[in-house]
């Protein structure tokens, strides 16, 4: 099993939207998560917008993989998408949206883990 953690920045102005839509992920959402293996997955959001993301599957390139595939997928990441600042940007600069830049699901790398406690 994988245990993989990502950063992603949320524009600090979306911040409360992004909790409020995220209160209520579409079903069918939720039903492609873990159809394609993803586990124990949890987002942990910053008032500065500072994104955590944690999650448990077999293999990642996998599970996203599969995600890539789904329909609700490629509708929630357009949607999802003007919330998010561009991947590498400056955590103070509220740069906008660039045009072609990798959609949400797209700029999450994980965290390289140092240490675990089992």
């Amino acid at each position: 099993m994988q245990r993989v953690c990502f950063l992603l920045k949320v524009r600090p102005d979306r911040v409360a939207e992004y909790r409020e839509r995220h209160s209520a992920v579409w079903p069918e959402m939720l039903e492609a998560l873990s159809a394609c293996g993803w586990r124990n997955y949890s987002l942990f959001l910053r008032e500065d917008g500072l994104l955590v993301g944690y999650l448990e599957t077999d293999d990642f390139g996998a599970a996203r993989a599969a995600m890539e595939k789904t329909e609700v997928n490629d509708r929630w990441q357009r949607e999802m998408a003007p919330f998010f600042e561009p991947a590498g940007a400056p955590e103070t600069t509220g740069a906008p949206q660039i045009t072609g830049a990798p959609r949400p699901d797209e700029a999450m790398a994980p965290l390289t883990e140092v240490f675990h406690l089992d």
